[in-house]
């Protein structure tokens, strides 16, 4: 194959990765893989790749000298050959972007979650050190920085419910305080023998989708749950309580009401 029909090809390659990001940009779906202070870096980067793209596409049929001596040789000799044939090559570099555009669900299945630690106990969190150097934590501080809705319950978000687990001056806070919260509704599979638990999660991402973590608590209805679309969004109001079950602290919302709820605009925890 001609060197310049080479370059195009490769050229090409290039701006198929430079639309695949910019397309994500314009689209939002670059909200669900990353955190918001990386996203500008990868609309640079697909600025910077469609420049260099255009630039190789316009000055493929240019020759210029190799920039070494060949001790008298004279001739046309190709420095851009491969192993791999310029199509095959080609192919490798946009099919997988292609198809992962094209058939990811933006979303984890249940099996990557499970992965991503839905289900594992909380972790002790706790740091003496901090904790010692701040004054005591009160319900009525608590109370004073969490906006009351009209029927009584204090918002909360997901995040701060489960790391009160590992926090036991937090948990003696929050500990039978009505709250209010939002996140993802999926069945309970763990400490689940009457059917009548489901679990509340959402993610917390540090820079990208691949970092991840699922946050989840539980939550407890004494009957059988109400029906929610699996991973829909759904808005619960309760009683906090944190047993120990199986020797592990819980952080376990007893409901009171679940209501239907739209996606937040940033449907996942990003840097603080």
């Amino acid at each position: 194959m001609k060197p310049e029909l080479r370059r195009i090809l490769f050229s090409l390659a290039v701006l198929v990765w430079s639309a695949t990001l910019l397309y994500f940009h314009a689209t939002g779906r670059i909200n669900k893989y990353l955190a918001p202070d990386f996203r500008p870096i990868a609309f640079v980067g697909g600025l910077g790749l469609a420049v260099l793209g255009l630039f190789n596409l316009f000055t493929a049929g240019q020759s210029a000298d190799c920039g070494h001596d060949h001790g008298g040789e004279e001739g046309h000799h190709d420095h851009e050959t491969s192993d791999i044939h310029p199509i095959g090559a080609l192919l490798i570099m946009v099919m997988p972007v292609l198809c992962s555009v094209a058939w990811t669900k933006d979303e984890y299945s249940a099996s990557a979650l499970a992965r991503k630690g839905l289900y594992d106990a909380p972790s002790n969190i706790t740091t003496p050190f901090l904790a010692s150097a701040m004054p005591p934590l009160t319900r009525e501080e608590i109370e004073k920085t969490h906006r009351k809705t009209p029927d009584g319950y204090h918002e909360f978000s997901l995040m701060e419910l489960f790391f009160a687990t590992g926090d036991r001056e937090l948990q003696g806070a929050i500990d039978g305080m009505r709250v209010e919260t939002e996140g993802r509704w999926v069945e309970e599979k763990t400490r689940n023998p009457q059917g009548t638990r489901k679990r509340l999660y959402r993610l917390f991402i540090t820079c990208c989708a691949a970092d991840s973590r699922a946050i989840p608590i539980v939550l407890e209805y004494g009957k059988t749950p109400p029906e929610f679309p699996e991973n829909g969004w759904v808005k619960v109001a309760g009683t906090m309580r944190f047993p120990l079950e199986e020797g592990v602290i819980q952080p376990v919302l007893v409901v009171d009401r679940t209501l239907a709820a739209e996606p937040p605009f940033e449907e996942s925890f990003m840097r603080q």
